[in-house]
């Protein structure tokens, strides 16, 4: 496959879909079908992020950049998020749950659970 992979696409998008070669960074679980997709974040900087809400997405190589159209075309539930506000996330306990969207804030580095 060739081609590039685009961060900070205009928002709203068309349609009401996401780009083709939009990038976001997803957890290899979620990417690998091991675990569905239970968290999709659209940043503050305009960026996705997609993970599977149960494993550490900082550990390393526990993420990569991947298309998140292929994400979508496995899951219709995340394609409908297309329209998620830049700063907010949608959070769901299981893929046959619906998605509850929420304001989203990353946690503070003193924030010790």
């Amino acid at each position: 496959m060739s081609g590039h992979i685009l961060r900070n696409v205009d928002f709203p998008f068309p349609d009401a879909r996401f780009p083709d070669l939009l990038g976001a960074v997803v957890q290899r679980t979620v990417l690998t079908r091991e675990q569905p997709a239970r968290v999709v974040i659209h940043d503050e900087h305009n960026d996705w992020l997609v993970g599977d809400g149960v494993s550490d997405p900082n550990l390393p190589d526990a993420t990569v950049l991947a298309l998140i159209t292929h994400l979508a075309e496995d899951d219709p539930a995340v394609a409908d998020l297309a329209t998620l506000p830049i700063g907010h996330a949608a959070y769901r306990d299981s893929p046959d749950k619906p998605w509850t969207v929420i304001p989203h804030e990353w946690p503070a580095d003193d924030d010790h659970h």
